[in-house]
């Protein structure tokens, strides 16, 4: 059975021999070449590889091509796309991509993908969000430990104030 994904507003239909068990991380990565969304653990633990299905944050690396037929995948890569189709002003980035720019949150930028898919799942929910909801809704895990950068960037991104006291292109002292 040939199962189609629709990813970043496009149907992919996967070749006839894909098993409906495969993972979708797999499917984007090895199948669609689709690289944004990052291979951490494979158990929905360390989420570098969230994206939005249907509109929610999801792990993919734990859902099946087979659930996710009829779904609507958003990747790191789409997510311009998708700003632009909700009607947010942007010229090439979504505001959450850009705030990670501005204050340069990564650092080996493994998880960044994820964080910000994850970012904007949470800003659909909560658009002026505390640094409580902040910290319950971000669950990804970022080896660097830049968590203050992606407070940041998220309160930056909603258009709250944020901290500025710290230089953005000194890494952090553990």
């Amino acid at each position: 059975m040939a199962f189609t994904l629709n990813v970043n507003g496009k149907d992919h239909v996967l070749p006839d021999n894909t098993p409906g068990d495969m993972a979708v991380l797999w499917a984007l990565r090895d199948i669609l070449f689709i690289n944004g969304p990052k291979y951490g653990c494979g158990v929905d633990a360390c989420k570098a590889c969230t994206c939005l299905v249907d509109g929610v944050k999801q792990t993919i690396c734990s859902m099946s091509v087979a659930t996710a037929q009829g779904k609507k995948i958003v990747t790191i890569e789409g997510l311009s796309d998708m700003a632009k189709k909700l009607g947010i002003a942007v010229e090439e980035l979504h505001p959450v991509q850009k705030a990670w720019l501005d204050l340069d949150v990564a650092q080996c930028g493994f998880c960044q993908a994820g964080q910000i898919m994850a970012a904007v799942d949470l800003l659909k929910t909560f658009p002026k969000p505390t640094d409580a909801q902040i910290n319950a809704a971000m669950d990804n895990v970022c080896r660097c430990g830049t968590y203050d950068r992606i407070r940041n960037a998220i309160k930056k991104a909603s258009g709250q104030p944020y901290n500025t006291e710290y230089d953005v292109n000194v890494a952090p002292v553990y």
